[in-house]
């Protein structure tokens, strides 16, 4: 099954959902005057997507816990609290193993 999560007009990650019924939902809070970057907040239920980002992205959990796998990488543990970024290009599953709130800023 394939998802498509707009973030704005202008950016779409694709998932593919390899686990579970995830659902997301996302709220753009600001878009610079240049466009080029957006802020806002990302909610996230249990289960497991395969992402592809195309945007560099840094991420701030706020509530929740997730594992995310990098292809062909370790798993790394996140939980509230933990700030990270995903670059450009990143391939790999999130799996959602409590409900996630997040921050996050995107450079588009």
């Amino acid at each position: 099954e394939m998802l498509r999560s707009l973030v704005g007009s202008e950016m779409c990650i694709r998932d593919r959902v390899v686990q579970g019924s995830p659902t997301m939902k996302t709220w753009i809070l600001h878009t610079s005057n240049d466009g080029r970057m957006i802020s806002g907040v990302w909610t996230a239920t249990p289960g497991t997507y395969h992402a592809t980002y195309a945007e560099y992205e840094f991420v701030h959990i706020i509530e929740g816990r997730i594992t995310i796998t990098p292809d062909g990488e370790e798993p790394m543990n996140i939980g509230p609290g933990d700030a990270f970024v995903v670059e450009a290009g990143f391939k790999g599953t999130w799996e959602i193993k409590e409900s996630v709130v997040k921050h996050f800023d995107i450079q588009l």
